[in-house]
C-alpha cells in the first residue's frame, strides 16, 4: 500500500491542493464512456482544468491510453466497439477508473466488468448497488439507480479495494471512499445532481484526471468534495434541472477557490471490516 494512504487525513493532499495540481498540469483524460453523457463529461473535465479526449475506437484506444495521464472506462453503453476499446486501454499501464454502470443487472457489462477488474483499476466509482454487484454480493440496482445506501456497500468496497489494490468510491448522499484499510466520508451535495444525465459519470472522469497528479485515494476524495460543494452552490440558484446543469459547470470551475469549504466536507471514517 502507498505510504501516503496510511497518513492521517491532515497529512494528505487536500482537495483544493489536488485541484490546483490538476489545473497546473492539465492532464489528458481519455474517456471510453456512456454515449449519453459524453458532452457533459467533457465539459466537467474542462471546468476543472483537465483536457478531455473521447477516444473509444478499437485500434486507437490502446495507443491513446499510452499517452493519456488518466483513463475512464464507463460501462453505461458497452457496444462491441467500446468493449474492445476498453480492453485495449486498460492494458496500456496508465492509471484508470472503472465506472461499472448497471453491473449486476445486465449480463454483457457484468461479464466485462469482471474481466476488466483483473487489470487493476486505480479507482472503482459506483453507487452502492453497483459496488455490491461487482463484489458478487448482490444482483445490482434498478437499472443505473441504486437501491442500497453507501453503508450497505462498505464491506464490498473494502473487499474490492483489497482485491484490486486500488480505491473504491461509493457515491451517495454521503460518499464512502476506501483503499481497503482507511475509510473516508465526503459529506454534502444536492439531489438535483441525480436529475442531470452525467452527474455520476462525469465524477468518474474527474477522478481519472486527478489520478494523473496525485494518489488514487487523494484523487477520489478531491473529485467528490468539489462535486458536493458545486452541486449545492448550483442548486441554490437553479430553477430546475436545466439551469442547474449550467450552474453546476460554472460552480465546478470556481470551486477550487474555496479550500476551507472543500476540506470541511471530508472526514475520516472508522476502519472498515
Amino acid at each position: 500500500m502507498n505510504a501516503r494512504a496510511e497518513d492521517h487525513l491532515s497529512d494528505r493532499l487536500s482537495p483544493a491542493a489536488a485541484l490546483t495540481a490538476l489545473r497546473e498540469n492539465a492532464p489528458l483524460v481519455q474517456c471510453i464512456t456512456n454515449t449519453v453523457v459524453t458532452n457533459f463529461t467533457a465539459n466537467a473535465l474542462l471546468a476543472v482544468g483537465a483536457a478531455p479526449a473521447m477516444c473509444d475506437i478499437p485500434g486507437e484506444a490502446g495507443l491513446f491510453a499510452g499517452i493519456a495521464d488518466g483513463v475512464l472506462v464507463n460501462l453505461g453503453t458497452p457496444t462491441a466497439e467500446q468493449r474492445d476499446a476498453a480492453r485495449e486501454a486498460v492494458r496500456a499501464g496508465t492509471p484508470w477508473v472503472l465506472d461499472p454502470v448497471a453491473v449486476g443487472v445486465l449480463p454483457v457489462r457484468t461479464a466485462l466488468a469482471a474481466e476488466l477488474l483483473d487489470h487493476r483499476p486505480a479507482i472503482i466509482r459506483g453507487n452502492a448497488s453497483e459496488i455490491l454487484a461487482l463484489a458478487g454480493e448482490a444482483a445490482g440496482g434498478r437499472g443505473v439507480d441504486a437501491t442500497e445506501g453507501t453503508d450497505a456497500a462498505a464491506a464490498a468496497a473494502r473487499t474490492l479495494a483489497l482485491r484490486t489494490g486500488g480505491v473504491v468510491a461509493v457515491s451517495g448522499p454521503v460518499d464512502l471512499i476506501t483503499d481497503g484499510e482507511r475509510a473516508i466520508r465526503v459529506h454534502g451535495g444536492d439531489a438535483l445532481l441525480t436529475r442531470v444525465t452525467g452527474g455520476g459519470c462525469s465524477l468518474g472522469a474527474v477522478m481519472a484526471g486527478l489520478v494523473g497528479v496525485c494518489t488514487s485515494l487523494e484523487a477520489a476524495v478531491a473529485a467528490s468534495a468539489p462535486y458536493a460543494v458545486a452541486s449545492e452552490r448550483a442548486a441554490s440558484q437553479a430553477k430546475g434541472p436545466g439551469s442547474f446543469a449550467v450552474a453546476f459547470l460554472d460552480a465546478l470551475d470556481a470551486v477550487a477557490a474555496a479550500p476551507a469549504e472543500l476540506d470541511a466536507r471530508v472526514a475520516d471514517a472508522p476502519a472498515l471490516r
